[in-house]
C-alpha cells in the first residue's frame, strides 16, 4: 500500500509538474509575445514624439525658406536689403545654425562674381552676417544649391560641414528665388544643425543600452548610433519622417527587452517544487496580466472617444451652414475642413458686422492636437478682436501678439485676413506668410506682400493692402493642404493643376466650386493617405438685388433703392415705373390670396467698348407665384376710345414705352422678366 501509494504521489507530482510546466510554458509564450508588442508600441511611440519634435523644425525651416523666397523676389534687385531677413530668421529659428541667400554667380556686378548673404549662429547665441560667397567658396558645386536651383520648391541635402558659416555640421533646406520672368536667380538655404539631432536622443532612451540613428533618403547617417555586439540579438524599428524623407530608427538588445521574462522564468521554475501553490500563483499571474491588457484596451478606447469629442467640437466652431446669409443676396460664401488626423490646425471663419464681411483663412504649424489648440486660440482671437477692430493691419498685431506670448512650443500660424465693404466693394487684406488668393475672374492670385507668420516676432509691423472687388467677383482661398496633395508617386496637386480647375468657374456658386475642387484633389490622390490638413473657402460678392413680401405696402422701398444705385438721374424715374408697374402685379396676383411670396429685383449694368454696342441697364424680376407672361399681352391701340378698348393691357404697354427690351421665361418653377434701359453713348 505504501509503494502504492508512493507511486500514486509520484503520479500526483509527476501529472502536476506536466500541467505546471504546460502552464509555465504557455504564460512565458504570452509573455513573451506581449513584452515583444510593449517593445514596439513604445518604440513606436518615442518614435513619433522625436518625428514630431524634429517635424517641427523641419516644417518651421521650410516655410522660413518659403518666406524668405518670397522676400527674396520682392527685393530681388536689392542685395543689401537680403541681410535683415537671414539675420531675423536666424534668431528667431532656435535651432537653425544658418540662413542664407545665394545669387547666381555674376547677378549684382558691383559685389563681385559670388554673391551669397549669410547670418550664421556662432558660439552660442551670438550672430554674425556677412557676405561670403568667393572663388574658394563657390556655392554653386554644393549640394543645397544644386537641389534648390532646380526643384520648385524646398529640397533637403544630404550631412555636410558647413566651413564657411556656423562652423559645424549640418543638413540644408533650400528653396528658389524667382524673377518676375520666372528665372532662377539666386536660392535660399536655411541650415539645421546636427547637434540638435543629436540631442534628440534624450526622447529615444526607453530601454537601459538602447540607441538611435538617423539616416537620409539616400541611406546617408545623419546621426550615427553604437555598433552592435556580434552574437547579440537586436529588435529595430524605423520611421520615416515625411517631411524630409528621413529615416529614423531605434535599436534595442532583445536580452533587455526580456530581461524581466527571464527573471519570472527562473522564479517560477524554482517555485515549482511548492506544487499546488505555484500552480496557484501562476494561474493568478496570468489572470493579472490579462486585466492590465484590458485595461490597456480600454484606456486606449477613452483615448479615442476623447479625441472624435474634440473632433465635434472643433467642428461646432467652424461655419458650417452654406448659403450662410439668408437675409443678403449679395453675398455667398462656403468653406471646408479636412483634417489629416482626428483634428487639426488649419481653420476658416467668417461673418458680417456693420454691412462688412470680416473672414480668414489659417494653416497652424504640425498637426493633431497641439495644432488644433492653436486653431480654437486663432478662431477666437479673430472673432474677439474683428468686433472692435476694422483695420487688417491692426487686426495681425493684435493677434501675433497674443499668439507669440509664451509660445514655449515655437508654434507659428499663416493667415490671411480680409474686410470686404459690401457696399463699395473695397477689400481691406492682411496677409502673414498664407498662400495668395485666387481671384476667378481673371483666374489669377491676388499680389499680396508676404509678412511673416503669427507667432514668431511680437513686434513685427504688418503691412496692410487694399483693392476694388467687382460685383460677380469669386475669391478662392486655401491652405497648403490642396497644393501640396500627394498621390502615391508623390506628386503633388500644384498650384497650376488649381488654377487650371478653378479656370472658367467664376459664374458659379462657392458651393460648388468647392465641391468640385475636393472631388479633383480626390481623384489625384488616388486613395493615397492624407499627409496635411486641407481647408477652401469661397467668397462670391454678388450683384445688387432687392427682395420684398407680396406686400403693396413695400413699393416706397423700391423707390429707395433705384435711387441708390447710383444710374443717371434722368432714369430714376421712368425706371422706378416701371419697376413698380411690374412689382405691384406681381404682389397683387402672382401669389393665391392669403399666401406669403417674395419679389427678387437684381440689377446690373453692361458697360459698351468700342462697337459692341450701347451701354444698357439690366433689371430682372423673379417670383415663385402663378406662371403669367405679360410680353404676350397684346398691344394696347390708345387711339381708341376707353369704352372700345379691352380691359386691361396699358401697365405692360407703359413699361414697354419706358424700357427698351423686355424678356420673360419660365425656369425653376420662376417668372424671370428682364427689362433692358440703354444709354445714350
Amino acid at each position: 500500500m505504501k509503494n502504492k501509494g508512493s507511486h500514486f504521489g509520484l503520479w500526483v507530482i509527476l501529472i502536476a509538474a506536466i500541467v505546471l510546466e504546460s502552464i509555465s510554458c504557455i504564460q512565458y509564450f504570452y509573455s513573451h509575445a506581449y513584452l515583444r508588442k510593449e517593445a514596439e508600441q513604445r518604440a513606436q511611440s518615442e518614435l513619433r514624439k522625436a518625428e514630431l519634435e524634429i517635424e517641427k523644425h523641419t516644417v518651421e525651416m521650410e516655410a522660413a525658406a518659403k518666406t524668405l523666397a518670397m522676400l527674396a523676389e520682392k527685393h530681388v534687385n536689392v542685395p543689401d536689403s537680403i541681410y535683415a531677413a537671414t539675420r531675423s530668421l536666424v534668431r528667431a529659428l532656435e535651432n537653425t545654425s544658418s540662413v542664407a541667400v545665394a545669387y547666381v554667380p555674376g547677378y549684382f556686378r558691383k559685389e563681385g562674381t559670388y554673391f551669397e548673404a549669410c547670418s550664421s549662429r556662432i558660439n552660442g547665441d551670438s550672430i554674425y552676417t556677412r557676405q561670403i560667397g568667393s572663388a574658394e567658396h563657390d556655392y554653386t558645386k554644393m549640394e543645397w544649391y544644386v537641389n534648390g536651383f532646380q526643384s520648385d520648391g524646398c529640397a533637403w541635402s544630404e550631412p555636410y560641414l558647413d566651413d564657411s558659416g556656423s562652423q559645424t555640421w549640418v543638413v540644408s533646406c533650400s528653396h528658389p528665388v524667382k524673377n518676375s520672368r520666372g528665372e532662377v536667380v539666386a536660392v535660399v538655404c536655411v541650415d539645421l544643425a546636427l547637434d540638435y539631432l543629436q540631442r534628440v536622443s534624450e526622447y529615444l532612451r526607453i530601454y537601459e543600452d538602447s540607441y538611435y540613428s538617423i539616416r537620409s533618403s539616400s541611406g546617408q547617417e545623419i546621426v550615427s548610433g553604437a555598433d552592435t555586439v556580434p552574437g547579440r540579438k537586436y529588435q529595430i524599428y524605423d520611421r520615416d519622417i515625411e517631411a524630409t524623407g528621413w529615416k529614423i530608427s531605434i535599436i534595442i538588445p532583445e536580452d533587455v527587452i526580456f530581461a524581466d521574462l527571464k527573471r519570472v522564468g527562473l522564479i517560477v521554475l524554482i517555485l515549482m517544487i511548492f506544487g499546488l501553490a505555484l500552480l496557484v500563483f501562476i494561474v493568478w499571474l496570468a489572470g493579472y496580466n490579462a486585466k492590465r491588457l484590458i485595461q490597456s484596451l480600454e484606456k486606449n478606447q477613452r483615448m479615442e472617444s476623447e479625441l472624435q469629442i474634440a473632433n465635434t467640437i472643433q467642428n461646432a466652431m467652424l461655419p458650417k451652414v452654406f448659403p450662410p446669409f439668408t437675409d443678403r443676396l449679395d453675398l455667398n460664401v462656403c468653406g471646408m475642413v479636412n483634417p489629416a488626423k482626428e483634428v487639426g490646425g488649419d481653420l476658416y471663419d467668417f461673418y458680417v458686422r456693420h454691412d462688412k464681411l470680416f473672414f480668414c483663412v489659417g494653416d497652424v504649424s504640425g498637426k493633431g492636437v497641439p495644432a488644433s489648440l492653436v486653431m480654437a486660440m486663432t478662431r477666437s482671437l479673430f472673432r474677439n478682436i474683428t468686433a472692435h477692430d476694422e483695420q487688417p493691419a491692426i487686426i495681425m498685431r493684435k493677434m501675433n501678439r497674443a499668439l507669440a506670448d509664451q509660445n514655449a512650443q515655437n508654434m507659428f500660424l499663416t493667415l490671411f485676413l480680409g474686410v470686404l465693404d459690401c457696399q463699395t466693394g473695397q477689400l481691406d487684406f492682411c496677409n502673414a506668410g498664407h498662400n495668395a488668393p485666387v481671384q476667378l475672374t481673371s483666374c489669377g492670385l491676388l499680389p499680396v506682400v508676404a509678412n511673416l507668420p503669427l507667432g514668431i516676432d511680437p513686434d513685427f509691423e504688418f503691412q496692410a493692402q487694399s483693392t476694388q472687388i467687382a460685383y460677380n467677383e469669386v475669391l478662392f482661398l486655401y491652405t497648403d493642404g490642396l497644393t501640396e496633395a500627394e498621390n502615391d508617386r508623390h506628386e503633388q496637386y500644384g498650384e497650376e493643376r488649381m488654377l487650371q480647375m478653378l479656370g472658367g468657374m467664376a459664374d458659379n456658386t462657392p458651393r460648388y466650386i468647392i465641391r468640385k475642387m475636393q472631388e479633383d484633389v480626390e481623384a489625384f490622390v488616388d486613395g493615397a493617405q492624407q499627409s496635411d490638413d486641407l481647408t477652401m473657402l469661397a467668397i462670391r460678392y454678388q450683384m445688387p438685388a432687392i427682395v420684398m413680401r407680396n406686400d403693396i405696402q413695400q413699393i416706397p422701398t423700391l423707390a429707395e433703392w433705384v435711387e441708390g444705385l447710383g444710374i443717371p438721374a434722368e432714369l430714376n424715374m421712368p425706371v422706378n415705373l416701371a419697376l413698380e408697374e411690374i412689382v405691384s402685379n406681381v404682389m397683387l396676383y402672382a401669389y393665391p390670396k392669403e399666401r406669403n411670396g417674395q419679389v427678387f429685383v437684381e440689377f446690373s449694368r453692361f458697360e459698351s467698348k468700342g462697337q459692341s454696342g450701347p451701354s444698357r441697364l439690366i433689371f430682372v424680376v423673379s417670383d415663385s407665384g402663378i406662371a403669367f407672361d405679360p410680353t404676350q399681352r397684346e398691344e394696347v391701340d390708345i387711339s381708341l376710345a376707353a369704352e372700345d378698348r379691352d380691359i386691361g393691357g396699358l401697365g405692360i404697354h407703359m413699361v414697354r414705352k419706358l424700357m427698351d427690351e423686355i424678356r420673360y421665361e419660365r425656369a425653376d418653377n420662376k417668372n424671370i422678366l428682364t427689362l433692358v434701359k440703354e444709354l445714350k453713348n
